[in-house]
């Protein structure tokens, strides 16, 4: 059963974009031996604007990333990535090539056995 990861990114090819400046998530399905596929461009509102962040922005992209298990993205900062942990996303900064950070996610759930449906 393949699981899903939303990916900060500026091309889809790398994890090169902040999570509060995010305008969209590569939304991205993959099995933990198996492909790895984008399966949409998900657009968002980003969290930062002018300089402040906004609740009801952060409370909008939690709820359109919902779906997914974890979020790669280049940098979050600490109360953003609060957040998305306690809406049980995980979250990993990982500034690299999309399927080879996916690839290594998978590994790390694969090892960690976590979430018990990989």
């Amino acid at each position: 059963m393949p699981w899903r990861v939303a990916v900060s990114s500026l091309d889809g090819v790398l994890i090169n974009e902040h999570f509060g400046r995010a305008r969209w998530f590569y939304i991205i399905d993959a099995e933990k031996d198996g492909p790895v596929v984008t399966v949409e461009q998900r657009m968002v509102t980003p969290l930062c604007q002018c300089g402040s962040h906004s609740e009801q922005g952060m409370s909008a992209g939690i709820e359109a990333l919902g779906d997914c298990l974890a979020v790669l993205t280049a940098k979050i900062g600490p109360a953003a990535r609060k957040q998305l942990e306690g809406a049980g996303l995980s979250v990993f900064e990982e500034p690299a090539v999309v399927e080879e950070a996916v690839k290594k996610l998978a590994a790390y759930y694969k090892k960690t056995k976590r979430p018990e449906n990989i």
